[in-house]
């Protein structure tokens, strides 16, 4: 069962390669931590910040090309780890259908910040339990 997750922190670092994005379990005390790359890292904090840019960036270039041909973004899930490697889609209603984006989870958060509104973000229980361990619930 998919858990509900927010966008908790951001962790930008000059100094270090990877960047640092936090959820948190929206209805309980869980967080999940992401390692991500520095251009995803600062689209995500320019969105959530509101800053204002003159030209659209490749997140901004996929919504508009979803919603231009009539794709509504529902949500996005953090489903599965493997090889310490996460995997998210990004899921798009299409004429009835629902159609899930194999995405990277960087990239899936970035898209839903720059929706309007912010998409629901969720991660499988499987995941929460293979990187907090099963004891990490309260």
């Amino acid at each position: 069962m998919p858990v509900p997750m927010e966008l908790s922190r951001i962790i930008i670092s000059e100094i270090n390669d990877q960047q640092v994005i936090y959820l948190k379990e929206i209805d309980g005390q869980r967080t999940f931590p992401i390692l991500i790359g520095i251009f995803e890292a600062t689209s995500i904090n320019g969105r959530v910040k509101g800053f204002q840019r003159t030209r659209p960036l490749t997140h901004d270039l996929l919504v508009n090309a979803v919603e231009m041909m009539g794709g509504e973004f529902q949500d996005v899930v953090i489903n599965e780890l493997r090889e310490h490697t996460y995997f998210a889609k990004l899921r798009v209603r299409h004429d009835g259908e629902l159609l899930e984006i194999d995405a990277r989870p960087s990239d899936a958060i970035a898209v839903a910040v720059t929706c309007d509104p912010t998409l629901p973000i969720f991660v499988n229980e499987e995941v929460l339990d293979d990187v907090l361990g099963d004891d990490a619930e309260e």
